[in-house]
């Protein structure tokens, strides 16, 4: 083995090690439990420590898609070198790390994005368009799709007529049909990534689509009946509870949706080095969020939680749902997706729904809104510039 290769992968590890901690110090660490908090669910040292659980779990289990189309998807024709991928992630970490230091909602998944493709197109590489218009339709389609959920539930939950121990079993139903048909490792045919809801149909001797079916409808009705149960035998109880396994679920979304922009740029490095898998990177990504959860995420949930307090239970519901459907179908398409983003839309939806115009602050979203596209436009001619002339 090349010694410069090995060492330039350890100096590229180490930089996606800390792209990785900014990943589960930042808002995806802390964006998960931070209604759960303001609503008085959980206490904040607890919610770091579970958020940061669920969050090494969605990496490694779920986070192979989002890598592989970071790593390779964004730009045809050329592989990064590890010049190149060092560079990437210093862009996307150093971006991060003046949004923090300066208030600014820079987004990881833009800002790392706006870095690989700069660097790859540096380098003589093709543009992706099919991936780039895929990306392109999420990230437009994220807050119109999340905030248009986001409204229609919070709508629901206050009303008189559909009582919250039939509307939120409802809703706890089509979050547990979404998870039986998940794709997890070793659950698919020749231990390829399936289904709970897959590998149940594989054991029955009935016609697999009727299987999947009946089994999605079971997991559906069984969250269903156990959520009424819970909230009719104790309201607000029930209620926390429910939110409690929302920012769970989401938490595992979020770990596995966003290490893919910390660890995927290094996977095309580790090809070349028989002796790291696609799962160890993984198993490293998940470990920085993992310790970035633990360390640098109880400031920031404690920070959010304030601002969540005023959501109550049933606005954090509305928010944390569709945050959970966008988040799985980002990692099913393999789409590197702002996480702010998706909470952001959650969250003015619900506002929409339950005081109108008066309580969206237009030019707070504008702002938002600019520093995303801004982020994605300064590291794309960051990247490009530096690749270019190092290179």
């Amino acid at each position: 083995m090349d010694t410069t290769v090995l060492l330039l992968f350890v100096v590229a590890s180490l930089a996606s090690l800390f792209m990785a901690w900014v990943v589960g110090a930042g808002s995806s660490g802390a964006t998960p439990f931070a209604p759960a908090v303001g609503a008085n669910a959980i206490p904040t040292m607890r919610a770091a420590f579970v958020v940061g659980i669920f969050g090494f779990l969605g990496a490694v289990l779920q986070g192979a898609n989002v890598s592989e189309a970071v790593g390779s998807g964004l730009i045809e024709g050329v592989s990064l070198p590890a010049t190149g991928v060092i560079l990437v992630l210093l862009i996307g970490a150093g971006l991060m790390a003046i949004g923090i230091y300066t208030g600014y909602p820079i987004a990881t998944a833009f800002t790392v994005t706006g870095s690989v493709v700069g660097v790859g197109l540096a380098l003589g590489g093709a543009p992706a368009w099919a991936k780039y218009q895929e990306i392109g339709l999420v990230w437009v389609g994220t807050p119109f799709v999340g905030g248009g959920i986001a409204y229609l539930i919070a709508s629901l939950l206050p009303r008189e007529d559909i009582p919250e121990r039939f509307s939120v079993p409802a809703l706890a139903g089509l979050v547990g049909s979404v998870v039986a048909n998940l794709d997890f490792p070793r659950l698919g045919t020749n231990g390829d990534p399936g289904s709970i809801a897959g590998a149940v149909a594989r054991s029955m001797s009935v016609d697999p689509s009727i299987a999947i079916g009946g089994t999605t409808l079971l997991v559906g009705v069984v969250v269903a009946v156990a959520v009424h149960w819970d909230i009719a035998s104790n309201r607000d109880g029930g209620l926390r509870r429910v939110l409690l396994a929302l920012g769970s679920l989401v938490a595992f979304s979020a770990g596995g949706s966003q290490v893919g922009l910390a660890v995927g740029p290094l996977l095309p490095l580790a090809d070349q080095i028989d002796a790291v898998s696609t799962f160890a990177v993984l198993f490293g990504g998940g470990l920085g969020i993992l310790v970035g959860s633990w360390t640098g995420a109880p400031r920031m949930i404690k920070s959010l939680s304030q601002d969540y307090s005023s959501l109550g239970p049933r606005r954090s519901i509305a928010t944390l749902v569709p945050s959970f459907l966008i988040a799985q179908t980002a990692v099913l398409l393999g789409v590197p997706v702002s996480f702010n983003e998706v909470i952001v839309s959650g969250i003015v939806g619900s506002g929409a729904a339950v005081g109108g115009s008066d309580v969206i602050d237009t030019r707070k979203i504008l702002v938002t809104v600019g520093a995303w596209v801004g982020s994605l436009l300064l590291a794309f001619v960051i990247a490009y510039a530096m690749a270019r002339a190092l290179m």
